[in-house]
């Protein structure tokens, strides 16, 4: 059900988004009160409270996002509390930022290396997967794991590129283990 709020919602902000011609606009608005949310944790809170009214909950979301975003983003915002849905605002945001990544080719890569990488051995990475894939534009996330020992691996939605010395070494030894000696 909350899969089906968030596509609901989040594709009528993005089609109105469309619409409008604003499309990077709202992306970076609905990047902002994603941030907002996620770390202001009262303010989810507080939404969420049962004992408070939605036309509190409304007044609070004037006020904290008014002079901040665009009219449209904060007339969908009140028509979320409104409608009852401030539980699914985070999800519904989520969804949008996916489907505006979507819409414009941006790839989500997460690349984990057992040291830390360079900026040229950064740059080196990005080029071969602007490279290798579809998308036109990569938000990178490099991370660090020393029991990969070599190697890296790279993450881009549910596909995944293991090059590790790790991972090498665990198939090999698995293959040994199937070996019979005569």
């Amino acid at each position: 059900m909350a899969k089906l709020v968030s596509k609901t919602y989040g594709d009528a902000l993005f089609e109105v988004a469309l619409e409008k011609d604003a499309l990077a606009a709202m992306a970076d608005e609905v990047k902002a009160v994603a941030d907002v949310l996620a770390n202001n944790g009262e303010l989810l809170s507080l939404l969420n409270h049962p004992k408070i009214v939605k036309e509190e909950k409304i007044q609070v979301i004037k006020t904290v996002f008014e002079n901040a975003v665009s009219g449209e983003m904060l007339e969908f915002l009140v028509l979320v509390v409104t409608k009852g849905r401030q539980n699914d605002i985070s999800s519904i945001l989520e969804y949008f930022i996916d489907r505006y990544r979507e819409h414009s080719n941006i790839g989500v890569a997460y690349v984990t290396t057992p040291m830390e990488m360079s900026e040229a051995q950064k740059e080196a990475v990005l080029k071969k997967l602007l490279d290798t894939t579809k998308y036109v534009e990569f938000e990178m996330h490099y991370s660090v794991d020393p029991t990969l020992i070599g190697g890296m691996v790279i993450r881009i939605g549910d596909r995944v590129v293991d090059s590790s010395i790790k991972t090498k070494l665990d198939n090999l030894s698995k293959n040994l283990k199937t070996v019979q000696l005569a």
